[in-house]
């Protein structure tokens, strides 16, 4: 069994939210695809750039957007980018009642992770959560560690989450689901070189196919 399927069958285990009934789609696709559209467009543009390591994500190097982020750890501690300078930052936003594409983005960074072998000390992933409202410390802690216990899941209150959405381009609405809700999402994530500026855009369908490689290639920037 892969290490991804495995990941993905133990986070499973340890979290199944009471409020999802599994009835209701709450991340919805189309809204991903749409999403992720506008912002493959913008990434075109950025790509423009002189020649540099060929990457299979799309290149984001000199984009004009995903400079600040300002949230706190699952550990309680605050964070910026400037904390994570000198390793590479994997950026992904979900939440953990989210039913079936957030727990695959993260088993397949987990899947990454490990195919890095010590190199994945270099590299910082964190998940930002788009429903702070329940997604407590203690709930994110739990939550990522079940895919990997080098994770960080981060969390504002709700103007910091917008904040960081908007700067990131990351779309996200909640949607009344039942006696409880949804939130739909967009699901990209980004990657940040060693000095905090933002390089690439990985679709959720490619990380595992695509982004151990890309990595090699910026840490290789690095020596």
């Amino acid at each position: 069994m892969s290490p991804t399927a495995i990941n993905l069958r133990a986070a499973r285990s340890v979290f199944r939210s009471p409020t999802s009934p599994r009835s209701s789609r709450r991340c919805s696709l189309t809204t991903i695809w749409r999403s992720s559209f506008a912002l493959l467009a913008a990434a075109l543009l950025a790509a423009c750039q002189p020649a540099g390591p060929k990457f299979k994500s799309t290149d984001l190097t000199g984009a004009d957007y995903g400079k600040s982020l300002a949230l706190t750890g699952h550990d309680g501690q605050p964070r910026t980018l400037a904390d994570f300078r000198g390793k590479l930052v994997v950026l992904t936003f979900g939440f953990t009642h989210c039913p079936d594409i957030c727990p695959t983005i993260l088993a397949d960074l987990a899947g990454v992770m490990q195919s890095l072998g010590k190199d994945a000390d270099r590299v910082q992933v964190l998940f930002v959560t788009v429903d702070p409202e329940r997604d407590t410390p203690e709930l994110l802690a739990k939550y990522v560690a079940a895919f990997d216990p080098r994770f960080l899941g981060m969390y504002g209150n709700a103007e910091a989450t917008a904040r960081t959405a908007k700067e990131f381009k990351v779309f996200y609405e909640k949607r009344k689901s039942g006696d409880s809700y949804s939130v739909d999402h967009s699901a990209q994530s980004y990657v940040l070189d060693a000095q905090g500026r933002l390089r690439l855009f990985v679709r959720h369908d490619r990380i595992a196919a695509d982004l151990a490689d890309d990595l090699r290639a910026l840490l290789g920037e690095t020596g």
